[in-house]
């Protein structure tokens, strides 16, 4: 591979409005039809299931298939509980992050259209500073700016809305990508990478290539679990985002050593198949990609272990992306990990065999 650039302004004017776009826990559409069409010029044909899974499929008559993924959805909130005088209590709609919400502007989503709302916060001047508390769950609240329940049921939010934030994506530095909802929208934003790079270069495949985007991982993996059913696939390499533990407060003894800027991560857990996992080291180390490695102890906690554990067995690796400040708004990753995700995954499926099984016993 060049040592030039693979990501173009279209990749990144791609990458900022799919980013850009909400695609919350269980409302995913709007942001898979984004997806889709990037996808589109690079693709024999889509398959979508029920709840919103997006795949584009690569040789679909091949009767052995492989399958690259990421997922599509975002943390949110839900509209939980207003109270007589309009205040919105709220619950997660995935691992959404109590203590970085206060004072923060959210959108939420209704038939009506957006209402802008922000959560509030006690001025610094009226807290008890002996016994001050800290942001949770059932002390923050959305301020709409109304005056009474009444008033907040007219702009169109009930029990149920979901709830996002609308920080958009920016670079740092001029190599940080920084917004919220890089976990994981960057995983479907790279494996789209991935069917760009093959058609760029003429690549001819042995095998079906399901390039996949799942719905619905924030809350337990459910759209990787619906559509490994449906796909049945051979193989399946997995990407997600994962820790970088270098920045301050974190405990690497206990969550190991990941930093952007070296590399993607490749994962050792009872979910990973070995000989899979050696092909992508192997293929990192003759290609010249950076990569780091990463233990998960019984659970790799990604799409990786409903892949694994489906339609009897599939041989299933994990690639992370290194990520700070996950579950924020200013979540971040480096622009050469992006690259290098990306080109691991392009280079690997180059090496696997058409009926490849991966057996520890031939």
């Amino acid at each position: 591979m060049s040592k030039e650039s693979i990501l173009d302004k279209e990749s990144i004017d791609f990458l900022e409005k799919y980013l850009n776009n909400a695609s919350p826990t269980g409302y995913e559409s709007e942001g898979q039809k984004l997806w889709m069409e990037y996808l589109k010029p690079y693709v024999d044909e889509f398959i979508t299931d029920t709840y919103g899974t997006a795949v584009g499929v690569i040789n679909p008559e091949a009767e052995f298939k492989v399958v690259i993924e990421g997922h599509a959805d975002e943390i949110s909130w839900y509209v939980n509980y207003i109270s007589d005088e309009g205040f919105i209590y709220v619950i997660r709609n995935g691992g959404s992050d109590h203590q970085i919400a206060a004072s923060k502007r959210v959108n939420i989503h209704t038939k009506k259209g957006i209402v802008k709302g922000v959560f509030g916060w006690p001025a610094i001047h009226t807290r008890n500073k002996e016994k001050e508390q800290s942001p949770k769950l059932s002390n923050i609240c959305i301020d709409v700016g109304c005056s009474s329940k009444e008033e907040v049921e007219k702009l169109g939010v009930h029990v149920g809305c979901v709830i996002t934030y609308p920080d958009e994506f920016f670079i740092l530095n001029e190599n940080k990508f920084v917004c919220r909802a890089l976990d994981n929208r960057i995983g479907g934003f790279m494996v789209a990478h991935v069917a760009k790079l093959l058609k760029e270069n003429g690549k001819k495949l042995p095998f079906g290539l399901y390039i996949t985007n799942s719905v619905q991982e924030e809350i337990g993996l459910r759209g990787a679990e619906m559509i490994t059913q449906r796909i049945k696939p051979n193989v399946a390499i997995v990407t997600d985002v994962t820790h970088d533990t270098t920045t301050p407060m974190i405990d690497q003894k206990s969550n190991g050593l990941a930093k952007i800027g070296d590399g993607p991560v490749i994962s050792y857990a009872p979910a990973v198949q070995n000989n899979l996992r050696e092909l992508l080291i192997d293929t990192a180390e003759k290609n010249k990609i950076p990569f780091q490695r990463a233990a998960s102890s019984r659970l790799t906690g990604t799409d990786t272990d409903a892949f694994a554990y489906s339609n009897g067995g599939v041989a299933s690796a994990l690639i992370s992306l290194p990520l700070r400040y996950m579950h924020t708004t200013v979540e971040m990753v480096h622009r050469e990990d992006v690259e290098n995700v990306i080109k691991l995954i392009y280079e690997s499926i180059l090496k696997i065999k058409d009926g490849e099984t991966f057996s520890y016993f031939s």
